[in-house]
């Protein structure tokens, strides 16, 4: 029974981290409603790194071409690598205001008073609702090669959201882009692009908590099964994520953050 709930907690982080429905939120739901001896944390760090992967993955063609663009500019100053180039310094200066503010939070345990409790994910869960609900008819004009820092600072502003357990840091980051006028497509690539500093930052930043959480050789075996789980679920829900992203249809994932918000709020 142990090794089920481990492997269905991963499945809910794959598939939670792509969407933009939030991982955080919903593995506190189910730490509520399992009400398991497991310990969440860990195995959401574990996870995550999964997820990580399984989204560096995903876009492996465009990390290794925007990577090797990135140092040809550098190196020749051709303008063939010119917009790749300036993409990459968008994904740094999008990463600067959840950076800094990530390592705030966890300097200072700004957000500590957050932690297990459900209902300021149900709240969260609205938020994110009506943020999914306000850009359902948009698609910008803006590429990614007429972006400008100041857009790539506002999509890194609403990424600051994510840092909420219960809103979605796909969503708020897709939702900025739509804001700032970016395609949809675009919109969920710089969103992912940037998420991958982001979450390798935040794993090197828990490492440690990992470690000094002396969980069992099972447990560690468990965690790694889950993780195995987790990266295959994030894959093909970014595939599918991105199809509805350009599709136009947040509005659905509006509803569903609405209905468990609800509920969240209501029953737990």
């Amino acid at each position: 029974m142990e090794l089920i709930k481990y492997l269905f907690l991963g499945f809910v982080q794959g598939l939670t981290e792509a969407l933009p429905i939030s991982s955080s939120g919903h593995l506190l739901i189910f730490k509520t409603l399992l009400q398991a001896n497991i310990d969440f944390d860990t195995l959401a760090i574990i996870t995550n790194f999964g997820s990580l992967i399984a989204i560096m993955f995903f876009f492996k063609k465009d990390i290794i071409n925007l990577l090797n663009s990135f140092f040809k500019y550098i190196k020749t100053k051709e303008n063939q690598y010119k917009n790749d180039f300036k993409y990459c310094l968008l994904v740094i200066i999008g990463c600067i205001p959840a950076g800094l503010a990530g390592v705030l939070v966890k300097k200072f345990g700004v957000l500590d008073f957050l932690e297990d409790n459900v209902k300021i994910v149900g709240v969260s869960l609205l938020i994110t609702a009506t943020l999914l609900y306000l850009v359902r008819n948009f698609d910008g004009k803006k590429t990614s090669n007429t972006m400008m820092p100041k857009d790539a600072l506002k999509v890194g502003a609403f990424q600051i959201l994510g840092l909420l357990p219960g809103v979605s840091r796909s969503g708020s980051t897709i939702v900025g882009g739509m804001f700032t006028k970016l395609k949809r497509d675009d919109a969920f690539k710089f969103s992912f692009m940037m998420y991958i500093p982001i979450s390798f930052a935040a794993t090197l930043l828990e490492i440690k908590d990992v470690v000094a959480s002396n969980i069992s050789t099972i447990m560690w075996i468990y965690c790694l099964l889950a993780t195995i789980v987790a990266g295959i679920m994030t894959y093909y829900a970014t595939k599918w994520f991105r199809k509805i992203v350009n599709e136009g249809k947040l509005i659905y994932f509006s509803y569903y953050c609405l209905v468990v918000g609800l509920l969240v709020i209501i029953f737990l």
